[in-house]
């Protein structure tokens, strides 16, 4: 980003007091969603989920939208849950990027809630001293609500029974603040219904509590997100596959044997054997246990325009970059210096020159522990001189399977 988180919280301060006309409004604990709303234009404003959602249309899409207290998380374990999302390739609605200086944000705001398909506040001891939080949380319960959308709150340092009742020290912040508002004669008490109605839904949810590592609950979290977003990740495979669930349980237990080290698995045998089909299962099992992974299909016949297009793809998958390099040598500098410590996924489809390999995933120093480096080809010699860890031919169906795909 090119502000630091700082100023980017000192900048939503000036727009919060810009929008509310008095200093008094602006509220003691910045929501970080960069949101310049009234009580009146928001909560409460009489629009249902439906009708919000197809009044807003920026053409933005999110997968993932982050509620938070900014001076309570924002620096810290929300910046690192933020840049944990992004890269694992997750498009998340956070900061102030998404939005212009200047635009009205309240459509962009619904917009970016009602478009993705998990939300996620973290409530942290001062998140009940900002309207601008309690509005986006009660649209974030009515989104589950109405559309079912996937809510994952994260209690970062209060347990969820003092979020539920407003009690402990959330409750004294919350209370301060209710003192406050009750003074004025223009607030409007059915808002502060609805924020404690939001408050009592999302502590009666299962989430997380931050009371550990930050760092393993970031991973955790992460994890958590692409679990949820699998489908997104899916290969499309055949149905009623005969004869493939003993070959995925096979080549599953070569890899679980070994779980910790980074290993190269091949798999040969003839064509249109079902090569294709048993590494797209066993993707499909497996990419949401990595934050980076790549499918490349069918390099025999995608490798004729150049090997460096697959390079390509391979940075875009795991960098989220695009057109990179040039040439096959750009490529292997690239990929071989910037993934020394990322865990991969990495599915080679139908190779049948070495070099396609060497190219691709170079050597067991490329990736960091724990990668999965997995190669289809017709040709065992190939994924011997590749150097593979592993080795699984894939042999035709048995009479009884074959029967049964009869």
């Amino acid at each position: 980003m090119a502000e630091s988180e700082a100023e980017m919280h000192r900048r939503i301060e000036k727009r919060k007091t810009n929008a509310s006309g008095n200093a008094e409004d602006v509220d003691t604990g910045a929501s970080g969603s960069m949101t310049v709303l009234t009580e009146a234009n928001f909560v409460g404003s009489g629009s249902s989920p439906t009708e919000t959602n197809n009044s807003a249309s920026t053409g933005n899409s999110y997968e993932v939208f982050l509620s938070f207290s900014g001076p309570d998380t924002g620096d810290g374990f929300t910046d690192h849950l933020y840049h944990g999302l992004l890269r694992a390739g997750i498009h998340t609605f956070s900061d102030d990027d998404e939005l212009c200086h200047g635009e009205d944000m309240k459509p962009l705001l619904m917009e970016a809630i009602t478009s993705s398909k998990i939300l996620i506040p973290i409530l942290s001891v001062n998140y009940g001293t900002s309207s601008w939080c309690l509005d986006e949380l009660v649209q974030i319960m009515e989104r589950k609500n109405y559309n079912g959308q996937i809510v994952l709150p994260i209690f970062y340092k209060v347990k969820p029974a003092k979020v539920r009742y407003q009690t402990g020290r959330f409750g004294e912040a919350f209370h301060e603040r209710e003192s406050r508002l009750r003074e004025r004669s223009s607030f409007d008490l059915a808002i502060l219904e609805k924020w404690k109605q939001a408050l009592l839904e999302v502590g009666n949810l299962k989430g997380y509590e931050a009371n550990g590592s930050e760092g393993q609950l970031v991973k955790s979290v992460v994890r958590k997100v692409l679990n949820e977003l699998k489908k997104k990740f899916e290969l499309i495979i055949s149905e009623n596959l005969v004869g493939i669930d003993s070959h995925v349980k096979n080549v599953m237990k070569l890899m679980d044997d070994r779980s910790h080290a980074l290993l190269f698995v091949g798999i040969h045998g003839m064509g249109g054997i079902g090569k294709t089909t048993l590494v797209k299962t066993i993707y499909n099992k497996l990419s949401n246990q990595f934050e980076h992974h790549s499918f490349i299909a069918d390099i025999r016949e995608s490798c004729k325009g150049g090997v460096h297009l697959l390079q390509n793809q391979l940075i875009h998958d795991i960098f989220d970059e695009k057109n990179e390099v040039h040439n096959k040598d750009e490529g292997i500098n690239c990929i071989s210096s910037r993934s020394k410590d990322k865990k991969v996924l990495l599915l080679l489809d139908d190779v049948d020159n070495v070099d396609q390999v060497k190219c691709l995933a170079g050597n067991h120093d490329w990736f960091s522990l724990g990668s999965r480096i997995i190669i289809t080809a017709r040709n065992k010699r190939i994924l011997e001189l590749a150097g593979v860890d592993q080795n699984y031919a894939l042999t035709e169906l048995d009479p009884d399977q074959s029967l049964i795909l009869f």
